[in-house]
C-alpha cells in the first residue's frame, strides 16, 4: 500500500488478475468500480475508520449514491494499476470523491471518476449526518 504525503489522497496498487478480465484479456468495465471501492475503503482505514466498526458503533454505513466514470485506456491481464483517491469535497451527510486508476508506468489515467457517497442510518437506510469525529478528521486534511 502506498500512501501519499497529503492525507486527502490515497494510492493503492492493484494487480490485474485473469478473473478481472473479459475474453480478450482486458479488464471488464464493471471491475473498475471494485478497484475504486477498494481505494475508498483503504483511504477511510488510513484515518482509522473501519466500516464494520462504523456500522456497529456509530450506526452508519457509507453507500454510493452516484458515479460519473470515464474510461480512458484499457488495463490488461497481469498489469499493475494504482487505484487512487485524488481529492474530495465534504458535506454534512455526503462526500464527493474524485478518483482515478493509473497505469503503474507513466501514470497514464486508465479511469477517472467522481463517486458520491452518502452516510446512511444502517437500519433505516435514510441519510444521516456524518459522525462528528469523522467529519472533523476529514475536514482537517482539506
Amino acid at each position: 500500500m502506498i500512501q501519499s504525503n497529503a492525507v486527502r489522497s490515497y494510492r493503492l496498487p492493484i494487480r490485474i488478475y485473469y478473473e478481472d478480465t473479459d475474453a480478450g484479456g482486458v479488464v471488464y468495465y464493471a471491475n473498475y468500480l471494485k478497484f475504486l471501492e477498494r481505494a475508498r475503503t483503504e483511504w477511510l482505514r488510513s484515518f482509522g475508520f473501519e466500516q464494520d466498526q462504523l456500522k456497529q458503533q456509530e450506526g452508519i454505513i457509507f453507500a454510493v449514491r452516484s458515479v460519473n466514470i470515464n474510461y480512458r485506456k484499457a488495463a490488461r491481464f497481469n498489469q499493475q494499476v494504482i487505484s487512487c483517491v485524488d481529492d474530495f469535497s465534504l458535506k454534512r451527510a455526503s462526500i464527493a470523491i474524485q478518483q482515478s486508476i493509473l497505469m503503474q508506468a507513466g501514470e497514464a489515467a486508465v479511469v477517472t471518476a467522481e463517486v458520491n457517497i452518502v452516510c446512511l442510518d444502517h437500519e433505516k437506510f435514510t441519510p444521516k449526518p456524518i459522525p462528528e469525529k469523522i467529519y472533523r478528521e476529514l475536514l482537517a486534511c482539506k
